[in-house]
């Protein structure tokens, strides 16, 4: 099982960075997750349209036919972290390469969307894409930890 995070955006505060790859870190052990930015499309003149499209040309170019892909909606299910681990649970035994596609300040192209197999809602707060990566690489150790036994999550 291969899990990636594809992202709109190349310029994310150190913090983010950081703790992103801390949690990249702390997952050798696990499965391969990788992080794959994707640059944000131009939005000079004010035609957010034109750049979500661009950036859905994009992510779509990211993928493979294979991956089961994720999108981050706000309007998507929101899971709680024992219903995360369990939901890749399932994915693991069905051998699927996972795609967390996480959009652009107006978020997701039609495209992507429709492209997606599942659509998942960090929370239903908006939340600044920086955070959304960090939460989302958290999570997914978090999830992790729990199918390996491992005591990081706490009940």
């Amino acid at each position: 099982m291969r899990l990636r995070v594809i992202a709109i955006g190349t310029r994310m505060p150190s913090w983010a960075r950081s703790a992103c790859a801390e949690y990249l870190q702390r997952l050798r052990a696990g499965p391969t997750l990788e992080l794959q930015e994707i640059e944000a499309a131009s939005r000079r003149g004010g035609d957010a349209r034109r750049a979500i499209a661009r950036e859905g040309e994009r992510l779509l170019a990211a993928l493979t036919p294979r991956d089961y892909v994720i999108a981050l909606d706000e309007r998507g299910r929101e899971l709680t972290t024992q219903e995360l681990a369990l939901w890749l649970k399932a994915r693991q035994q069905q051998a699927e390469d996972l795609a967390f596609i996480v959009g652009g300040p107006d978020g997701l192209a039609p495209a992507v969307l429709a492209r997606s197999n599942f659509r998942l809602a960090l929370s239903r707060l908006t939340l600044p894409h920086a955070l959304a990566r960090v939460l989302l690489t958290e999570q997914l150790y978090r999830a992790h930890c729990i199918l390996a036994n491992h005591p990081y999550h706490r009940e």
